[in-house]
């Protein structure tokens, strides 16, 4: 069925609703609008290195420039999530099909359900919602990984997976709680956000304890969508929920050529 919006249903207990993980955090990459914050770089990092202005500039600008590239996607995702604790344990699982459109379009299909209906109805579908309502475009701003919304600073140069790293802290510069801290590992040669790892700047519920969340992306046709997402979350009375999402069969529908848009990465000094 084409999921646009959900039927109201009765409420369920008070500590489930506060486990679903603000999707906008995953909004973030795509809809970056100014730069960061200067800082000197720790004396480790290679010659021709870049300051932590100079990163989040060329984050920001090569993000736009895949923004405004993609013209349309389509992939699957898997949610899983497991609680187990003080109101005993629960399972679920969805998959979806997502389709994307520029500019700011996503349609759900929600293929297949397994597992407990109230974490569906009232997790799973909400985190659909909540990506929905991220896209429109007075919410991206508001989340964007920007010098508008944060305070970058550079601790490292890493090797990831698929290459040469910066290592970023980002705080929020407001306790917002759809924006993060933590920190940012951002691909050294295309400028692209490949790992996140941090929790909420602001405790989105009174019955969360605490919230790790770690985002992994992958080039698909040089553009950097999530692949896996994973977080944490101790729940208040005792317990914790274990929450994934899988991203996967990217296909890249419609699209400019990246190279004919204009703006070049901030070179090294």
């Amino acid at each position: 069925m084409l999921f646009q919006q959900i039927t109201p249903r009765k409420k369920m207990t008070r500590p489930f609703l506060g486990l679903f993980i603000p999707m906008v955090l995953l909004c973030a990459w795509l809809y970056p609008s100014a730069a960061g914050q200067d800082s000197n770089p720790p004396d480790q990092l290679p010659p021709g290195h870049l300051n932590a202005g100079q990163i989040v500039r060329n984050l920001v600008n090569m993000n736009l420039k895949r923004a405004r590239a993609l013209l349309a996607y389509e992939s699957i995702r898997v949610y899983r999530l497991e609680y187990k604790g003080f109101f005993g344990g629960r399972a679920a699982e969805m998959v979806v099909n997502v389709n994307y459109q520029a500019p700011e379009t996503k349609r759900f299909e929600i293929v297949s359900t397994t597992g407990s209906k109230s974490l569906i109805d009232h997790v799973f579908k909400k985190l659909l919602q909540s990506e929905e309502e991220a896209f429109e475009r007075a919410n991206q701003s508001r989340t964007a990984i920007n010098q508008e919304n944060y305070e970058f600073t550079l601790v490292g140069y890493e090797y990831e997976p698929g290459g040469a790293c910066y290592v970023l802290s980002v705080k929020p510069n407001t306790k917002n709680k759809y924006l993060f801290e933590g920190q940012i590992w951002v691909d050294a040669e295309q400028f692209a956000v490949v790992r996140m790892e941090g929790e909420p700047a602001k405790n989105p519920s009174f019955w969360i304890k605490a919230t790790k969340i770690e985002t992994r992306y992958a080039n698909v046709n040089d553009f950097w969508l999530p692949a896996h997402l994973h977080s944490v979350t101790a729940v208040r009375l005792g317990g914790h929920a274990d929450f994934t999402i899988e991203y996967k069969n990217y296909r890249i529908t419609d699209a400019a050529a990246l190279n004919q848009l204009s703006g070049a990465p901030e070179a090294g000094r």
